[in-house]
């Protein structure tokens, strides 16, 4: 029987971030062979981790990545049970890499994303071992892919990846992508997504039932005032287009400078650079949402 000592625990201890005295059981088992100690503890993990299914988990992180060429990227929302572990770097950085999978292998849905390798085991393995490592559940709650092929993309994560977002903006020179001006405006632009929650980058985009939706009240508003049917009218597509102006990207008062808008700023921009730049889309996810 191999001699258990205080830095064989601690190694072990360092690969799994598990607790002492079941590092010490592992290497007990293990006969003091590292490697068959950890694969010990994964094969204990896997009941652990399924103990640890029914909890609950509200706490949790959005990962971003976008490729090397800036023109596929992705959000992934995996949820924990504490706010302590949604900031871990273990956690984070799994968020990253899932993140990573999605722009790489593009996967049809959730279940297709578990099913997906990562490394030498699938997705859904590697959620199951990290779930062991750190001991709390996880779930991969969702995530949300873009892609172009005349742009680039630019993400921003708010409140510690509390918010995720992942703009898509087009135009027609490649250089335009490493522009500093371009940057500083992609990166502006994902900020205010992630602050304004746009509905929308442009009114054309606007499904027109939120349109109908949004007159029949203000229509019902002005019905209220007692005026004739024309000038109802009249008020109603005025507070329609204080709707749009809130709720569409691209028409919304610029937040670091409120006397231009997003497109106006787009505009000064495209000036700047020599190329017409356009807010294409984006994904906006919020945690827990």
């Amino acid at each position: 029987m191999a001699q258990i000592t205080a830095a064989m625990v601690k190694e072990l201890r360092e690969l799994t971030d598990s607790p002492m005295m079941e590092c010490k059981k592992a290497l007990v088992e293990a006969d003091g062979d590292i490697q068959a100690a950890v694969d010990i503890m994964r094969k204990n993990g896997l009941a652990a981790a399924a103990k640890k299914a029914g909890r609950a988990t509200n706490e949790g992180t959005i990962g971003a990545f976008i490729s090397e060429d800036g023109q596929t990227g992705a959000l992934v929302e995996i949820s924990c049970e504490t706010d302590f572990v949604a900031s871990n770097p273990k956690f984070t950085n799994f968020a990253i890499a899932v993140a990573e999978l999605v722009v790489r292998e593009n996967p049809a849905d959730l279940d297709a994303l578990l099913a997906t390798s990562m490394g030498d085991e699938t997705v859904e393995a590697a959620l199951t071992e990290l779930i062991h490592v750190i001991g709390e559940n996880m779930k991969i709650a969702r995530f949300a892919r873009r892609s172009t092929e005349a742009g680039a993309l630019s993400s921003y994560l708010h409140m510690g990846g509390k918010i995720g977002v992942l703009a898509e903006f087009g135009f027609t020179n490649p250089e335009t992508a490493t522009s500093e001006a371009f940057k500083t405006f992609a990166h502006d632009v994902a900020m205010q997504i992630a602050a304004t929650s746009p509905i929308c980058a442009v009114r054309e985009d606007v499904p027109a039932e939120t349109v109908e939706h949004e007159k029949s009240i203000y229509m019902a508003q002005a019905a209220e005032s007692g005026k004739p049917e024309a000038i109802q009218e009249k008020m109603a597509i005025g507070r329609l287009e204080k709707f749009f102006k809130g709720s569409v990207l691209c028409e919304q008062e610029f937040i670091k400078d409120s006397s231009i808008t997003v497109k106006e700023y787009a505009a000064q921009v495209s000036k700047t650079v020599d190329d017409a730049i356009t807010v294409v889309g984006f994904e906006h996810l919020t945690r827990g949402e």
